[in-house]
């Protein structure tokens, strides 16, 4: 098995609110960053030498979208694009690794594909759920 924690659909619509909050960060701290030409040469200099100041906005922006994805991460949580607000929830299916596709606009978690294929192959939930 590729992921440690599995997700039921009660269990990951339970968790929506906290995710779409972190999802919603992580796509304003992207459009900060793009906004203002994040530039690796900054991050290189943070990581080499423990820090460089961008500017109050841009240093908000990096340091929320690093708690974001930790966050994301730390719930065994699969970013598929972050612009769409796309997340993948690991499941279990009949013994088999899935994942519960959800995008940020929707009111719940009800769709989930393999782990071969993504979202244009989502199924419905029910009658799984």
């Amino acid at each position: 098995m590729l992921h440690q924690r599995h997700y039921t659909a009660a269990q990951a619509n339970a968790l929506l609110p906290e995710v779409r909050a972190t999802v919603r960060r992580l796509q304003e701290a992207k459009r900060v960053l793009q906004d203002e030409g994040f530039d690796t040469g900054f991050a290189t200099l943070a990581d080499a030498v423990g820090g460089a100041y961008p500017g109050r906005e841009r240093a908000y922006a990096a340091v929320a979208a690093t708690l974001g994805f930790e966050h994301l991460e730390e719930l065994d949580l699969l970013v598929r694009d972050l612009e769409a607000g796309l997340i993948d929830f690991p499941a279990l299916r009949e013994g088999r690794e899935v994942y519960l596709s959800w995008q940020v606009d929707e009111q719940e978690v009800a769709h989930w594909h393999t782990a071969e294929t993504g979202f244009p192959s989502r199924f419905p939930l029910d009658p799984w759920s």
